[in-house]
């Protein structure tokens, strides 16, 4: 029974051209069952329809049900709909701008604001691209406390980025290698997660502490990886403008032992390039305190500048240059850096593809000690992966990432070959 009405068995009701009632008529029944207060039954009625032989009762019903969801504020759910309608209609711009609202509602704005970039390519009518573009200048997140959690496995051929050789040539005689300074194979637990809390100052400031944490942990212990931060910062929002000073410290174990401990002040900046694309700045200044090494300890300074652009409704690229300078006690651990990497995603039905590459240079000031000439390297990465939406539970679906690296250097203590794979979760939409 529905709100005292009988109703047939939805799959009959939704596959037999001849059933009693049609799509229309239970799109019907839904309303009324929302209009009494039995959402159940209408979230019911919703799932029966996304069976259907039509695709446009399909994304009806996904769509009607997100905005039942969303008006619960049950935002993740509501987000999974709407992105189910566009995994089947990518182009339903109306769709994509919910789901750009239900990604600020759950405190991700950088994520909201590449769905409306998206929905902005698919060539929209003058009036609607105006209205859209209204709406991206408007969009904020309403949320005073969020974060995210990420877990994954991790088989990688070396866990300590080492040297496959056994001995090094030094300026004294050459040196041999213990096992655990060499290349090790392990299978890692990666955890990471974030929090913050937005403090409202006024229309267009906020204050904003946020904490972070990840790390890699592996059987042998001496090759956990963590690092944690916490950071104070301020957001000043202005039209296609986001600016956000931050200081804060950062600290590092390697090993279950603590490594550094580094405090920093960063800008980061983002403004709006046209509907399409966006424009992403960063710099930053720290103070690096190296706890097992004193001749390391310096200043670190960093710059990126990144272009990401939506070139269509289902793909879009980007391209980061970055540039790192680090100062040392010792001159032969002072190096400069800079580089440049692009990435590409692209939706394929109920799959999103996401695949990277960089190239870093890196030049040392000087020569270390012990070896006869000063760092000066390549650095290559390559990253392909993939979320698989066609499983979907509690917001979340399985992803995988294969990612390789190799690291050409004039000292050997430095020069790796790495291949890892990564398989994890993440939100489904």
């Amino acid at each position: 029974m529905l709100a005292g009405i009988a109703v047939m068995p939805a799959a009959r009701a939704t596959q037999n051209s001849s059933a009693e009632l049609s799509a229309a008529d239970m799109f019907a029944l839904a309303d009324k069952a929302r209009a009494v207060g039995h959402p159940e039954d209408a979230g019911a009625i919703y799932d029966a329809l996304t069976q259907d032989a039509n695709a446009d009762v399909r994304a009806e019903a996904r769509f009607r049900k997100g905005m039942m969801l969303a008006d619960a504020r049950q935002y993740a759910d509501a987000a999974v709909a709407f992105r189910a309608v566009l995994d089947e209609k990518p182009d339903a711009v109306g769709a994509r701008l919910e789901l750009a609202r239900m990604l600020a509602a759950v405190g991700d704005e950088r994520s909201a604001r590449r769905a409306i970039r998206q929905a902005q390519a698919s060539g929209l009518p003058e009036d609607v691209a105006a209205t859209v573009e209204q709406f991206a200048q408007a969009l904020r997140s309403p949320r005073r406390f969020g974060g995210a959690f990420e877990v994954a496995l991790a088989p990688d051929s070396n866990i300590n980025r080492a040297t496959q050789a056994r001995t090094l040539d030094t300026v004294i005689a050459p040196l041999t290698l213990s096992d655990d300074a060499r290349a090790q194979s392990g299978l890692g637990l990666k955890l990471a997660g974030q929090g913050f809390v937005r403090i409202d100052l006024s229309d267009q400031l906020a204050l904003l502490p946020r904490i972070a944490g990840d790390g890699t942990f592996y059987r042998e212990q001496i090759f956990n990886d963590a690092s944690g931060s916490a950071l104070l910062g301020l957001e000043w929002r202005n039209g296609k403008d986001r600016l956000s000073p931050s200081i804060g410290q950062t600290w590092r174990w390697y090993g279950g032992v603590p490594y550094a401990r580094t405090s920093a002040i960063s800008l980061d900046w983002l403004h709006g390039l046209g509907p399409r694309a966006q424009l992403l700045g960063h710099g930053g200044a720290s103070r690096a305190n190296y706890l097992r090494n004193d001749l390391q300890d310096g200043a670190l300074y960093d710059l990126a500048l990144s272009i990401e652009r939506a070139m269509s409704t289902r793909s879009g690229l980007g391209v980061t240059i970055s540039g790192y300078r680090q100062t040392a006690r010792d001159p032969g651990y002072s190096t400069v850096s800079g580089g440049v990497s692009l990435v590409a995603w692209q939706d394929i039905g109920k799959t999103t593809l996401v695949a990277s590459t960089a190239a870093y240079r890196l030049v040392g000031d000087e020569r270390l000690f012990l070896f006869a000439d000063r760092r000066r390297e390549w650095l290559l990465k390559a990253s392909v992966g993939a979320t698989f939406r066609q499983i979907t539970i509690a917001g979340f679906a399985p992803k995988a990432r294969l990612l390789m690296e190799r690291n050409y250097s004039t000292v050997g203590l430095y020069d790796y070959r790495r291949v890892s794979v990564e398989f994890g979760v993440a939100r489904a939409f």
